[in-house]
């Protein structure tokens, strides 16, 4: 995660998340459509 400062997430050409690599990664959309797990 050190590698970007800000992340852009797409789901089917769709931004669901966007901002610091740590705070997206915590989405929970994000660990829902990625990472299969449920919000």
């Amino acid at each position: 995660l050190a590698v970007v400062g800000r992340l852009i997430v797409l789901d089917f050409g769709r931004k669901i998340a966007e901002g610091e690599p740590r705070a997206v990664m915590n989405s929970p959309e994000v660990q829902e459509i990625y990472m299969g797990i449920a919000a």
